[in-house]
């Protein structure tokens, strides 16, 4: 899918840098950071719609949830990455944009002022490419308050509300509500069949049970064939639609809805949602209101999942903080196709000595990649995956969203989506925790239930 060149920009891109080494792209390497201008102005409040009246256009970067988030148009500079040092390159890279920006942002809200749409690889050997995107236009909610952020390299650049209110709405009409959601379509097998996933979930207990490790998480993918081209804006307004809590969205190719929340920094406090524990809602029984309490609240695997992915979190997260809340019992998080167990985690950022906390960018490298989407522990689980899977998962599972030059930020883990291949194709991925007592035949449908807020949303 090509992404039209917006008016007004210049674009930075470091180059691809080899597993283990320090990508290119980072200041430290050679490639300068943009010098860059931005103004944020306050808008009138949104519809009750909030930013679904913004997802009019295929090549947007978004990032919602209930009507408010941040959506960007155009691009003004990029970075990306790849190898281990990938979250160092881009967190470098971010670090100087924000040193050298000169910003007009009265509001000072998280999300205003320039911010970094970001897709980071799930694994240090992935040939995906983490990327960073700052857009030209970003068009924000938060709560009662609106905003419009405009972005330049250009020191000539006419950046006052009136020439930026235009460039947004001449943007707008030109959106892609020139074809609908398509419904003609199939889904093929991926580059892992299912008598391969059963196998490998198969050979994950194997290990389960000699004490390699205690606990894996094992993904396959599937590809969505489409009679009409993808229409992108439209499947993120389904998403957005159908799963009202989950966090929707779009980043140069990789579209979707997490239920999981990596981290969110807003000022000195990070807040994280784990989800480790699934039940899917077509085997449910009709008219049994207690059923996800009583089969997946009590039952003791899938406890145990959950709480191996508390532990993951919290002990990762305990050196950067000063206080932390999480709680002694997990939820049932209720979603159109499945149940989750769900905790909500909060802590209190610890200062450095230069008065700074943490940013979203710096946690999402520590916390990634969780037990709930890797395993534990999390280096023998990371080796076995790369053995047993024995494909590249790309941007699936890693971390997706946006941090500002103020550290705040969101990163969700990026489930229940898909990467748009080409305009007739959609790559589909889904995994599953295995723990000792998994059932194979349940993992494997339990991947076929996550997928379905996708088959859904492309109409299939």
């Amino acid at each position: 899918m090509s992404t039209p060149a917006p008016a007004h920009t210049s674009t930075v891109s470091g180059t691809a840098a080899a597993p283990g080494t320090t990508a290119p792209g980072s200041p430290d390497a050679g490639t300068p950071a943009p010098v860059l201008r931005s103004a944020t102005y306050r808008r009138p409040p949104m519809s009750e719609a909030g930013l679904l009246d913004y997802l009019v256009r295929d090549d947007a970067l978004v990032w919602a949830r209930r009507g408010d988030g941040i959506v960007g148009f155009g691009e003004v500079a990029r970075f990306t990455a790849r190898g281990a040092a990938r979250f160092e390159g881009a967190r470098r890279w971010w670090d100087a944009v924000g040193r050298a920006a000169v910003v007009l942002d009265p509001l000072s809200l998280p999300g205003t002022g320039p911010a970094a749409f970001a897709t980071i690889a799930f694994d240090d050997t992935s040939e995906w490419p983490s990327t960073l995107v700052i857009p030209r236009l970003i068009v924000g909610r938060r709560g009662d308050v609106s905003w419009l952020t405009v972005v330049s390299a250009d020191p000539d650049d006419d950046l006052s509300v009136e020439a930026a209110e235009a460039e947004l709405a001449l943007l707008l009409e030109e959106g892609s509500f020139d074809h609908e959601l398509g419904s003609g379509g199939t889904l093929q097998p991926g580059r892992i069949s299912d008598a391969e996933h059963l196998d490998a979930v198969a050979a994950g207990l194997d290990a389960i049970r000699t004490g390699e490790l205690t606990k894996l998480v094992l993904a396959r993918d599937a590809v969505a064939e489409l009679d009409e081209p993808v229409a992108v804006a439209q499947v993120l307004r389904e998403l957005a639609l159908r799963y009202s809590d989950c966090w929707t969205y779009s980043v140069r190719g990789l579209v979707g809805a997490t239920p999981e929340m990596l981290v969110r920094v807003t000022g000195t406090t990070a807040q994280a949602r784990v989800l480790a524990g699934t039940l899917d809602r077509a085997t449910a029984p009709a008219g049994d209101a207690g059923y996800p309490d009583r089969v997946l609240a009590g039952d003791e695997k899938q406890r145990h999942e959950h709480r191996l992915a508390i532990d993951s979190l919290t002990r990762r997260l305990g050196p950067l903080v000063d206080a932390m809340t999480s709680p002694a019992e997990p939820f049932v998080l209720q979603l159109p196709n499945v149940w989750h167990l769900a905790s909500d985690v909060e802590a209190q950022l610890t200062r450095h000595d230069d008065g700074r906390t943490p940013s979203a960018l710096d946690l999402a490298e520590v916390l990634h990649p969780t037990a709930a989407v890797c395993g534990t522990p999390t280096e023998e689980a990371a080796a076995l995956i790369r053995r047993l899977e024995g494909v590249d998962r790309g941007p699936y599972a890693g971390p997706v969203g946006w941090v500002d030059a103020a550290g705040n930020g969101e990163f969700g883990i990026a489930l229940r989506g898909g990467v748009v291949e080409d305009p007739h194709h959609v790559r589909l991925y889904a995994g599953g925790g295995i723990v000792a007592g998994s059932d194979p035949a349940a993992e494997l449908a339990e991947t076929w239930a996550k997928m379905r807020p996708m088959r859904e949303a492309l109409g299939i």
